[in-house]
């Protein structure tokens, strides 16, 4: 039987986890290489030496505030939005909704996590660039699941390239997030949003809904 962390450990568990949120609030804020240990040390008031029990360095932390960022996209989307939850066009449509409410409350809800994905990751160095790459890349092999379902069940059309069409879906997001980020309104990325869904549904539906 697994023995319950004791107090201490507990609150060590928090403090990482506290040190954790603070960077990203200061990398999404100033970017990575205008923000050093003192900023996040005195915005969350503790010592440099308490920082440096927990992370090695700053390069260190942003790889698990990279590691935070991904748990939240990837893990917005459930165990009930498999791509073979889909069996009617009608079922594709209401899955690419519930899809699209998550991302958008992941992305979009919380400003700092795009800000560090689509601005400040990869200017860091080549390998935290070549991991926001393999993020998006697994979000373009996902998304070409859901359509490659759907073509195989028979609701979208035989002729889908499925990689190109996940690739285009995936470009419509960002773009979606970027303006986003600059013109914060909930209506008009509403409309944009729905644009997009209708895109993506009636696109590729093997019948016009």
């Amino acid at each position: 039987m697994t023995k319950p962390p004791s107090r201490i450990e507990q609150r060590k568990a928090e403090l990482r986890r506290e040190i954790i949120d603070t960077a990203f609030d200061c990398f999404a804020e100033k970017g990575y290489h205008a923000t050093g240990i003192a900023d996040i040390a005195t915005r969350l008031g503790i010592g440099h030496g308490t920082f440096y029990r927990y992370f090695a360095n700053k390069r260190d932390i942003i790889d698990h505030v990279i590691d935070e960022v991904s748990g939240r996209v990837f893990g917005s989307l459930d165990q009930g939005m498999e791509p073979e939850s889909a069996a009617t066009l009608d079922e594709y449509a209401a899955l690419i909704d519930r899809i699209s409410d998550s991302l958008n409350r992941v992305l979009l809800d919380d400003p700092r996590t795009a800000q560090l994905l689509l601005f400040h990751a990869t200017g860091i160095d080549d390998e935290l660039t070549d991991r926001i790459y393999g993020l998006l890349d697994a979000t373009e092999i996902l998304m070409a699941r859901y359509l490659e379902h759907g073509v195989r069940v028979g609701y979208l059309r035989a002729d889908v390239d499925t990689a190109s069409t996940a690739k285009a879906a995936l470009g419509m997001i960002v773009a979606g997030v970027v303006t986003g980020m600059r013109t914060p309104d909930p209506a008009a990325m509403a409309v944009y949003s729905h644009a997009v869904r209708r895109l993506f549904i009636d696109g590729v539906a093997a019948t016009v809904r």
